[in-house]
Formats: C-alpha cells, structure tokens, sequence
C-alpha cells in the first residue's frame, strides 16, 4: 500500500489547491438605469430586461 513519506506541508497543500475557489459572477450595466446587473438577467433596482419592463417596480 502506498503511504507517503513525509506529512503534506500547508504550503504545498494550498498551492495543489490554488485553483479552487468562487468565481465572480459576469457584471454588466443595465442600459436603462445603469446599475450593475447580471447578464441575461432582469434589473433588481428598475424590473427592465431587453429594453422593455418586466417586473413591475413600486415607487417609493
């Protein structure tokens, strides 16, 4: 059976695993309003999505 030699270092251990990790999701602004939004998705703060209105927002 194959046992290794030596204990697995922090430093080496991380470094193995350097490329997992949470990606930032793909941002874009909403050509209505401007705020961040994410691609192919309806605008949180104005309800818009391809140019016209989706969700109807209330206004405060």
């Amino acid at each position: 059976m194959a046992v290794p030699k030596r204990k697995t270092s922090k430093s080496r251990r991380d470094n193995r695993r350097g490329h997992i990790k949470l990606s930032v999701p793909g941002m874009s602004p909403c050509p209505n309003c401007g705020e961040l939004r994410k691609s192919h998705y309806v605008c949180p703060s104005c309800g818009y999505y391809d140019g016209k209105e989706v969700v109807a927002k209330k206004s405060n």
